[in-house]
């Protein structure tokens, strides 16, 4: 049986504590043997939602099949001392693996452990990590990143997917699927997946006509939508639809139905379908406009 331990800092987020372990203690249940266990500098730990968890101060004696995982925290706030970092340091020389969920990296960071090694972090924080951790290699809008047992997420929700990779490396796809769909997560998302999908990125405008749009478009995106459809669902005509979506996306509606598109489509290809059977599931005619769209996207001026 192997120990998930969480080590709690002040102030910690409880979705990053909750998310990854909710996964393993799943885990537990369907047959996969996992004890959780919480480890503090302090008896009691704040979290940012305003709930105390409580934590022992002492560390339990570990093995090289057992896991560390650091969640993430929101600042200012006592960082960890160097027993704790020591800790860390030694389980992973000891052929241990650690974690860290968003901000949980920079603990790491503070142990070393992110020197010479690849790593994910928040969109909104990379230049800061940077100079920080200059030893380290940020891997840009990954959702996580491992590299020689250091495990590193992106954000919050993303914790999930680092303990369902951690799961699927020990114990097989299989296992991380179970899980995944006991708890209703609809999609296991891998680590090159983008951070941020074109359906957040290009929600941030206050149009309500464009958001009425998009949502008829994410719900059908695989479909033909002619823009006369579009103008009819507004209550406006094709011009209007046409010039109130770039205005407030920087596309027209069919690019932004496209991205939705190649979104699913990549989404797909990370799962193992062939290029012919994510270019249909995603509502291409072919693969040619697949690939194309494809090498657009992975041009450097790409937008």
């Amino acid at each position: 049986m192997s120990q998930v331990l969480f080590l709690l800092i002040p102030q910690v987020h409880l979705l990053e504590v909750a998310g990854p372990a909710q996964v393993f203690s799943t885990a537990n249940d369907l047959g996969y043997a996992y004890t959780i266990a919480y480890v503090a500098e302090a008896g009691q730990v704040a979290t940012v939602q305003g709930l105390t968890l409580p934590a022992s101060t002492g560390w339990p004696r570990l093995a090289p099949d057992d896991l560390v995982i650091v969640p993430g925290w929101r600042g200012p706030t006592r960082p960890p001392g160097e027993q704790t970092l020591r800790r860390l340091r030694d389980h992973h020389a000891a052929g241990g693996t650690v974690a860290g969920v968003c901000a949980g990296a920079d603990t790491l960071g503070r142990a070393g452990l992110l020197d010479g090694r690849r790593c994910a972090v928040h969109h909104c924080v990379q230049d800061e990590f940077v100079r920080l951790y200059p030893k380290s290699e940020i891997v840009k809008d990954s959702l996580y990143v491992e590299d020689d047992r250091v495990v590193t997420s992106a954000g919050k929700a993303s914790g999930i997917d680092l303990a369902l990779h951690l799961l699927s490396m020990r114990h097989g796809p299989y296992a991380a699927g179970q899980v995944a769909r006991t708890l209703l997560v609809h999609t296991r998302r891998d680590g090159t997946a983008p951070q941020i999908s074109p359906m957040l990125r290009l929600r941030s405008h206050m149009d309500e006509t464009v958001h009425r749009i998009q949502d008829l478009i994410e719900s059908r995106f695989t479909e033909r939508l002619p823009l006369r459809l579009l103008a009819k669902a507004a209550g406006c005509s094709e011009r209007t639809v046409t010039r109130l979506f770039r205005r407030a996306t920087g596309l027209t509606p069919l690019a932004y139905q496209s991205a939705l598109r190649l979104e699913r489509a990549e989404q797909l290809l990370r799962q193992g379908a062939t290029t012919e059977v994510a270019a249909r599931e995603a509502g291409f005619a072919d693969t040619r406009m697949l690939r194309r769209l494809r090498a657009r996207a992975a041009t450097p001026d790409h937008p």
